[in-house]
């Protein structure tokens, strides 16, 4: 089992619960940050310092509401992504309200968190089976986005797809789309390739036009 478990959330009633979790699972040595910043900088010291234990598990909100202090991670997943990117060892649950299939999908193939465990009702008693399972080396995920890496939902699309179609969902036409896309920096970025892969993606999901497109992603839960 964990040893040295790290909670990032900006809830303090969340952290409560969370903390009680880990308690009636014997974990006591347990601390609470409620920005990522803090949450990087406990993970990097821990390691720097070696007479200190580096922390074994992360469990981190995604949404962090933004306030008067100036942050470098403004996000669950920028930290996270972080962490991956310097390769540092330590296991992460994800425990957000945010249930989006696209989302998890991404998280776990692209970050490879190891579990995801959705804020709820459940959400305690699932994530208590979160941390046995992870503690195991198993991959965990909430029933209700369990989805996520099956063989059904796994659809051949990318991010490029989903910020498209979620453009299209927000109101922009195809010429408004190339537009934003060109001052955001998104490629490709033409009229033509837009036009192309909207097409492929109606076809993909067997929708009749852009509204039908839009509402069957929605409810696959990709945008």
């Amino acid at each position: 089992m964990f040893k040295k478990v790290l909670i990032s959330d900006d809830l303090g009633s969340i952290n409560k619960g969370v903390v009680s979790v880990l308690n009636n699972l014997s974990i006591k040595n347990v601390e609470q940050v409620q920005y990522c910043d803090d949450a990087y900088l406990k993970i990097k010291a821990a390691i720097a310092i070696k007479e200190e234990a580096p922390y074994d598990l992360l469990i981190t909100d995604l949404s962090f509401k933004s306030d008067h202090r100036e942050q470098k991670y403004t996000s669950g997943e920028a930290l996270i992504k972080e962490l991956r990117q310097e390769n540092i060892d330590i296991k992460i649950i994800v425990y957000s309200i945010e249930d989006r299939l696209q989302r998890v999908r991404s998280l776990v193939k692209t970050h490879h968190i190891n579990a995801y465990v959705c804020k709820g009702r459940k959400g305690l008693v699932e994530l208590a089976e979160a941390i046995n399972n992870v503690a195991a080396n198993k991959l965990y995920l909430s029933p209700q986005v369990n989805e996520a890496l099956t063989k059904k939902t796994n659809l051949d699309i990318d991010d490029y797809d989903i910020e498209l179609v979620k453009q299209l969902a927000n109101g922009l036409s195809q010429d408004e789309i190339s537009t934003y896309f060109k001052t955001n920096s998104i490629t490709p970025n033409s009229l033509s390739t837009i036009e192309k892969r909207l097409n492929k993606l109606r076809i993909q999901f067997k929708a009749n036009n852009a509204i039908q497109l839009v509402a069957i992603m929605k409810d696959l839960g990709l945008i």
